[in-house]
């Protein structure tokens, strides 16, 4: 397992929505993190595939423990998504976020979610802030 920084285990104590998700956290860092949800029943839309809510919650967890990381509290500003490929029940769905740049208090991260053969399912830009 790779580092978890300080500032986001502390996080993780009370991220009562990553628990409700069952997110894992592999890695969270400056920079970078990794964090992965299996797609569960109660995540399937009508259609037989994970809800597009849950694939944006996913990423921009990983964003937050991204851009959370350096120390000070930061949240969005702004984000979008692509769904590009159906994730379905029981697949495991991973996020990683890379901080694509710094410039100062905000910051703008890329997120590429794929599930457990590669394939790509997602793709999701972030911008945030940080508030102090």
């Amino acid at each position: 397992m790779s580092e978890i920084v300080e500032p986001v285990q502390a996080m993780l104590v009370d991220d009562h929505v990553a628990v409700a998700l069952g997110l894992q956290v592999h890695e969270a860092g400056e920079g970078r993190s990794v964090v992965s949800m299996e797609v569960r029943q109660d995540m399937v839309n009508g259609l037989g595939v994970c809800h597009g809510g849950m694939l944006f919650t996913l990423a921009d967890a990983s964003m937050a423990y991204t851009s959370n990381a350096y120390g000070p509290a930061t949240f969005a500003t702004n984000a979008e998504i692509d769904f590009l490929r159906p994730a379905r029940l029981g697949d495991t769905v991973t996020a990683v976020c890379t901080e694509v740049a710094k410039p100062g208090k905000a910051a703008v991260h890329d997120v590429t979610l794929t599930i457990q053969d590669g394939t790509v399912v997602a793709v999701f830009r972030g911008r945030t802030l940080q508030t102090r």
